[in-house]
């Protein structure tokens, strides 16, 4: 079993702000409310949780390609996290991947079912099975 944490600290009421950080040290940003919901400077939990989907799941799909023989120059992922604010409560409720390959030895054809088993596959995105739509708007094998 491998452990990672992320830790957050909030200074002051909902109106005040705080930071996130990771283990490694790597990551520590400001984050506060006006950065969430008003496109203020700082970050969100929804956009890290992007970054993150966007990581493990290029990290995955890349190591899906690897394995079938095809050869990997690059894959670009963007994981758009969508947050409904309209009820009582804030939600995720969607979440659309687009990714982009510069891959050899493979179609097009595979490089979209590859694309869609990583959605399907990928860490993260078995975690975050409970938004209720997630989709793959595009997989891209760039010539």
């Amino acid at each position: 079993m491998i452990n990672q944490r992320g830790n957050a600290v909030w200074n002051g009421d909902i109106k005040g702000s705080g930071e996130i950080s990771t283990q490694s040290g790597t990551v520590k940003a400001p984050y506060s409310v006006g950065a969430r919901f008003q496109g203020e400077k700082g970050t969100n939990p929804e956009e890290l949780i992007g970054a993150a989907h966007a990581g493990c799941y290029t990290m995955f799909l890349t190591g899906q390609l690897t394995k079938a023989g095809a050869q990997v120059k690059q894959i670009r992922t963007e994981s758009k996290v969508t947050l409904d604010t309209s009820g009582e409560v804030p939600k995720v409720v969607k979440i659309t991947l687009t990714t982009e390959g510069e891959v050899e030895g493979i179609t097009q054809e595979e490089f979209q079912k590859q694309a869609e088993n990583a959605k399907e596959h990928c860490p993260i995105s078995q975690l975050l099975k409970a938004v209720p739509e997630m989709e793959l708007a595009s997989a891209t094998l760039k010539s």
